[in-house]
């Protein structure tokens, strides 16, 4: 028997949805990878660094998967539930946890680390990256690309201007980048498909990616909720699809 509207609602809107693990949404939604593993091509430089950097961790799950770390490893983020999650991750590792604030210089100083990481930036400071990193290091960044599950996000705020669309494009990265004095080694893109099987998937994905659909409640959309739990009982699944660009960046020696 399937379960109602009502319930799939009420549970997606009352779980945590504290640090950057989406486990929850095992069986109720998918999302196509891409190709280049990032996780497992993070950790490999992880083992080569001597002093690594990872901006805006999370709740340190990503950092933690990574079988060697080094030495000097610490990991930033300015949201304090996260920040909370990921100190008691990290700390047992030997990891650092920092608060940090967007309207504040990176509390670190020049050239103090060889590999600075990001899986999925907010927004990416080049300016402050390119300062802290040693001449010869890297930025290696996962990040999301533009009009990502924008089939998603118009469905509730409708069509969205051309540049809103193109906001976080690889091209524009890759400028930002270099105008920081960083030569980019390596920038791909990929269009991965996503699916959403039920209503609670949809509540908890945007309770949790909050720029999304900006201010989203529950009770200001339901009337939209309750009408794609009817297409998705109908088709199946909502069909989105998410973009992805790896980003690699070097500071000159």
């Amino acid at each position: 028997m399937s379960r109602t509207f009502d319930d799939l609602v009420t549970e997606a809107d009352t779980v945590s949805v504290d640090g950057w693990d989406f486990s929850w949404l095992d069986g109720r939604a998918t999302e196509q990878r891409p190709s280049w593993g990032y996780a497992a091509a993070m950790g490999e430089r992880m083992g080569l660094a001597r002093a690594a950097l990872d901006l805006q961790t999370g709740g340190g799950e990503v950092l933690a998967g990574v079988p060697r770390l080094p030495a000097l490893t610490v990991a930033t983020e300015s949201w304090p539930p996260n920040i909370a999650k990921a100190t008691r991750l990290l700390h047992p590792l030997g990891v650092a946890v920092v608060a940090e604030s967007e309207e504040l210089p990176l509390p670190f100083a020049e050239d103090a680390f060889d590999l600075v990481v990001s899986r999925h930036p907010v927004a990416t400071r080049w300016t402050e990256i390119a300062r802290v990193l040693q001449p010869g290091g890297s930025y290696f960044s996962q990040q999301v690309g533009p009009a990502s599950v924008f089939e998603l996000v118009e469905y509730f705020l409708g069509p969205l201007p051309a540049a809103v669309r193109r906001g976080r494009h690889p091209d524009d990265a890759r400028a930002a980048a270099e105008a920081a004095g960083l030569t980019v080694t390596d920038l791909r893109f990929e269009q991965l498909r996503t699916e959403f099987l039920d209503i609670g998937a949809v509540v908890y994905f945007l309770r949790k990616v909050i720029w999304m659909v900006p201010g989203f409640t529950v009770e200001q959309y339901r009337p939209q909720l309750r009408a794609l739990h009817q297409q998705i009982q109908a088709d199946g699944s909502f069909v989105a699809h998410t973009t992805r660009f790896l980003i690699e960046a070097r500071k000159p020696v």
